[in-house]
């Protein structure tokens, strides 16, 4: 099985929905998807990242479901810290500052004990999200063994999930068996980025999923669009 995981494109958060921009990269997309093709395609519940998988859903006649569990706005929830302004903001900044990642690196799989991780509900965002990973792929026939998952059903197919920043960076650590912490603070993923994970059906029956794209947008550069990590950093 090939897993694709999509962030939504160029976002207008207050509406939930695509700027102009968005809509020409979930265009690109279809491009992109339409050369190898795909079997099942899965969106969050939220408008933008449902918005960038309906080019790709029409054009190769695939009706979406939805995953409640990859939704933008219970993983903010979960994972946001008061700000002094009385707002909140994803406490994966902290990450980016080597003093509150290195103390977090030492807990190990106990990372969610130090700050800022212990003023938000980090311990129980990222167990739901490796129950709802570990639900959908097992539905897949990869069931999980500690890091490593057990073929119950070989499956080729190809599937794409259209899901955000947060969520998709925490689902892709745990199916990296990466610590959260390490993978938020050395790890980005851009607008309608594709992660791009294979799950090979080895004949031993147990396999380790290879990340053989993360944050691909080469579909953006052929569509002669602005590679701009959220309309920051040119590269």
């Amino acid at each position: 099985m090939i897993l694709y995981v999509v962030r939504h494109g160029d976002p207008d958060y207050d509406l939930d929905s695509l700027t102009p921009l968005g809509k020409l990269q979930a265009e690109a997309l279809v491009k992109r998807f339409t050369v190898h093709g795909l079997d099942r395609i899965y969106t969050s519940p939220l408008g933008r990242a449902k918005e960038t998988a309906e080019p790709t859903c029409r054009a190769l006649g695939i009706t979406p479901e939805v995953l409640e569990w990859t939704s933008e706005n219970t993983a903010f929830r979960d994972f946001s810290v008061p700000r002094p302004d009385g707002g909140r903001e994803w406490s994966f900044g902290s990450c980016r500052n080597t003093e509150y990642l290195d103390k977090a690196k030492e807990l190990g799989d106990r990372w969610y004990e130090t700050y800022p991780f212990t003023e938000c509900h980090a311990k129980e965002g990222f167990e739901r999200i490796c129950k709802g990973s570990d639900e959908f792929l097992a539905s897949l026939g990869y069931e999980r063994d500690g890091s490593v998952y057990r073929i119950t059903r070989p499956n080729d197919e190809k599937v794409a999930v259209f899901c955000h920043y947060g969520a998709g960076t925490t689902w892709l650590a745990h199916l990296l068996s990466i610590s959260p912490p390490v993978f938020w603070g050395t790890f980005l993923i851009n607008h309608s980025s594709v992660s791009v994970l294979r799950f090979p059906n080895d004949k031993e029956g147990f396999i380790i999923p290879m990340c053989l794209a993360l944050s691909d947008c080469s579909h953006i550069l052929a569509a002669g669009l602005p590679v701009n990590y959220e309309n920051w950093i040119e590269y």
